[in-house]
């Protein structure tokens, strides 16, 4: 284990696409073939998007759910998830580090292996990523349209859930940053809060983004090789 890792009496995990790609899981920004590649999946994952075509968007997040579903948890989820005293923070609405063993990982961007109501009547829960349900109203409230309960671009962060993850950054000592473009605010924010608070940061990515600028040390390859040699997994 680096001594980062041993030392460190508060450790914290911010991860992002890169963590889940080497399972198979397609980031944001990679190329689509097929009949998705005409889409701009800025614009599915988006409530502009869902107004525009609800049926088109859910068809598209079964697919991305059918993908999770067939995903196994690779060995750098592992690797988190043997640190049962580190807070794991992600961008990723995929549950492989749950899968993997993880418990009370905090979702900025909520979770893909639940539905909830696009409206205000507060319904939620969990569905199966290997069968999708189509386009469907709300169970609940039979009015608005159910849809993924994850955050979509020019959504607000659940209050509770980023109000937990600011507190772990601002207390912890190490901060491990792995596979995210640290391009989408205000989750990126979270970096450079953990350098300003004093925390020892090192960045993990198979290329250069804006999270080196804040990191003491940088570590450039796929997450499933350089974490589990990082934190001795």
């Amino acid at each position: 284990m680096s001594s980062l890792f041993i030392d460190a009496q508060r450790c914290v995990s911010f991860t992002g696409a890169g963590l889940s790609a080497p399972s198979g899981v397609q980031t944001f920004r990679d190329p689509v073939d097929g009949l998705w590649a005409k889409y701009d999946p800025m614009h599915l994952a988006s409530p502009e998007g869902f107004q525009d075509d609800p049926d088109l968007v859910m068809r598209w997040y079964a697919m991305r759910r059918e993908q999770i579903a067939a995903a196994k948890p690779n060995a750098a989820h592992v690797a988190l998830a043997s640190q049962s005293n580190w807070v794991h923070i992600t961008q990723n609405t995929d549950n492989l580090l749950e899968r993997a063993g993880a418990s009370g990982v905090l979702h900025v961007h909520g979770h893909i292996d639940r539905d909830r109501c696009h409206g205000e009547c507060g319904w939620s829960a969990p569905i199966d990523c290997a069968a999708p349900a189509p386009l469907r109203h709300c169970p609940n409230c039979n009015e608005h349209h159910a849809r993924p309960a994850v955050v979509w671009f020019g959504e607000a962060l659940p209050e509770d859930v980023w109000g937990q993850a600011v507190a772990a950054v601002k207390a912890c000592d190490a901060f491990l940053v792995i596979g995210t473009s640290a391009v989408v605010h205000p989750a990126a924010g979270l970096i450079a809060l953990a350098r300003q608070h004093g925390a020892h940061v090192a960045v993990v990515n198979v290329d250069a983004s804006p999270a080196d600028a804040y990191a003491h040390e940088v570590h450039v390859g796929s997450a499933d090789s350089i974490v589990p040699r990082l934190i001795g997994e």
